[in-house]
């Protein structure tokens, strides 16, 4: 467990000359379909009033959001529970620290709000090879607070970090992820909190020449959970790999929306995300921006979302969008389907003595658990796995 003085840094302001701000293109006066004009800042009161109506926001349930959106936050530091691992550093950092903001900045209110009321960041440094660190927090209490977390994999290492996240929360957050050159990484953000908490995190990554992330999120916990999660592909040779897998119960709202920027030549991205709904009330949004800039030549690109829908009374929205300003390009491609259970598949394994409550559930648990083990830590991906099948038991 580790902790820090509560002393904070405040942001610098800019002057205002001869009574004038200095001018900014601002929210809104870019394009909706544009998505590398998005208005970006670390400062909540250059963004609009939250409507609801906004393309990031309109998919979301605002009014439980509020607190976290434009109220006041608590950026102390928390209890975290890690074990020591030779070659990976864990340590809080200042506010003014140099790296904080290396990769990315806040594209909504909610984000730079955190972003504005954070006083240390969690650093997690990454410089030896193959070593695997779950960061626990299961003590944020209720009130609303912001955290930000930044996470560094050093040249030519490798490692798998897991921000594993339990109990009451409501949170916003920002984690930045940057991986140097050669580098191998894999982050997974996993959210199994209690049926209240509320969870927002903007989740930015910056990857390196030939550099790999492999890029994971898990919901499975909380009443509304929204990670959207930003990689820019900036160096030749950069590849992402970002995958996704949720369970909506009833009246449990769980959101993504990712974006990946293919900036340099010769990069790669794969986009997978699964989720399964169950329940009156269950929801989920999944949004997925592929930008493959004008530079970006030689770019492979795919993304995909499916959703299995189990019970009556759920929404599902999956929206691909994908941008391409250049010709030039290995290819492109995304999908998107949301449907019930396959009968043929329940016929099959029934006609093979197996109950049909045993046939769905192992049609689920076959569906989802394909992302799951890409993961690449048995551990975890059994625990996983378990959490599923607990979900399950409940499914209609």
């Amino acid at each position: 467990m580790s902790a820090v003085p509560t002393t904070t840094t405040d942001e610098a302001v800019a002057p205002n000359q001869h009574g004038l701000a200095e001018h900014s293109h601002g929210p809104g006066t870019a394009p909706v379909q544009t998505r590398s004009e998005r208005f970006a800042s670390t400062d909540p009161n250059e963004f609009p009033a939250v409507t609801g109506r906004e393309a990031e926001w309109k998919l979301s349930p605002v009014e439980r959001l509020r607190p976290l959106i434009d109220g006041e936050l608590d950026g102390s530091a928390y209890a975290v529970l890690y074990p020591e691992v030779e070659g990976v550093a864990v340590e809080w950092i200042g506010r003014d620290d140099a790296r904080i903001g290396s990769a990315g900045t806040p594209e909504d209110k909610a984000s730079a709000n955190a972003w504005a009321a954070f006083e240390h960041a969690l650093h997690i440094s990454v410089t030896g090879e193959g070593e695997v660190l779950t960061v626990t927090r299961d003590s944020l209490g209720e009130a609303p607070r912001a955290a930000h977390v930044l996470i560094e994999a050093a040249a030519q290492s490798s490692g798998l970090i897991v921000l594993d996240s339990q109990g009451a929360a409501q949170l916003s957050e920002n984690v930045e992820i940057i991986v140097g050159d050669d580098a191998q990484l894999t982050v997974v953000s996993l959210q199994e909190w209690n049926d209240e908490a509320i969870h927002l995190s903007s989740q930015f990554a910056r990857v390196g020449r030939n550099a790999k992330l492999k890029h994971i999120v898990v919901s499975l916990g909380g009443g509304v959970v929204r990670v959207n999660p930003s990689t820019a592909l900036a160096e030749e040779g950069a590849e992402v790999e970002s995958l996704g897998v949720y369970f909506a119960d009833a009246a449990q709202h769980l959101e993504q929306q990712v974006f990946v920027h293919h900036i340099a030549p010769h990069t790669v991205s794969r986009v997978t995300y699964k989720g399964a709904l169950n329940g009156a009330g269950a929801r989920t949004v999944w949004i997925g921006d592929v930008l493959i800039g004008r530079d970006a030549t030689g770019t492979d690109s795919y993304e995909q979302n499916r959703n299995l829908v189990l019970s009556e009374g759920t929404r599902a929205d999956s929206i691909p969008n994908l941008e391409i300003e250049t010709g030039d390009i290995a290819g492109a491609g995304h999908a998107s389907a949301t449907g019930r259970f396959d009968d043929e598949h329940l016929f099959y394994l029934q006609s093979r003595g197996i109950t049909e409550k045993e046939a769905r559930r192992l049609v689920v648990l076959g569906f989802l658990v394909e992302v799951v083990q890409k993961i690449g830590e048995p551990t975890l991906e059994a625990r996983l796995i378990e959490a599923l099948e607990n979900e399950l038991e409940g499914a209609a």
